[in-house]
Formats: structure tokens, C-alpha cells, sequence
């Protein structure tokens, strides 16, 4: 199992008893998918996969800097 930060779930839904039906995707997941959109309008020309990690690697930044 992975020991990487995933900042808990970014949009829980909620049963009708209050309990979570289902955590969605996580806030590591939310923030990756924010920062790629910004690498794919400003590196174009990079490899795909070269961009996903840079954005998963901002949005482990982002998660850190939530715990300051």
C-alpha cells in the first residue's frame, strides 16, 4: 500500500443517514487534474505522461503546503 498523502476525499456524497455512500476522488487526484490543465495550455509540446507526473507532483505540493 501507498504511503502518498491523498488529502482524504475532495467530494464525499453522503447517505441518508449521514454516512458516506462514496469518497470520490481524492483531493491529490482534484489538484493534479487542476494543475494539468494549466500544463496543457503552457507545455503543449511535452509528453503526456512527462505532464502527468508534473502535475501529480504539484498537487502533492498543494497537499503539503494544506498542512502548514
Amino acid at each position: 500500500m501507498s504511503n502518498t498523502n491523498t488529502g482524504g476525499p475532495a467530494f464525499p456524497s453522503h447517505g441518508s443517514m449521514g454516512e458516506v455512500a462514496h469518497e470520490g476522488m481524492t483531493m491529490r487526484d482534484y489538484f493534479a487534474a487542476k494543475a494539468m490543465q494549466s500544463l496543457i495550455t503552457v507545455q503543449f509540446q511535452t509528453k503526456q505522461a512527462q505532464s502527468a507526473e508534473t502535475a501529480y507532483e504539484w498537487a502533492d505540493a498543494m497537499l503539503k503546503a494544506r498542512e502548514a
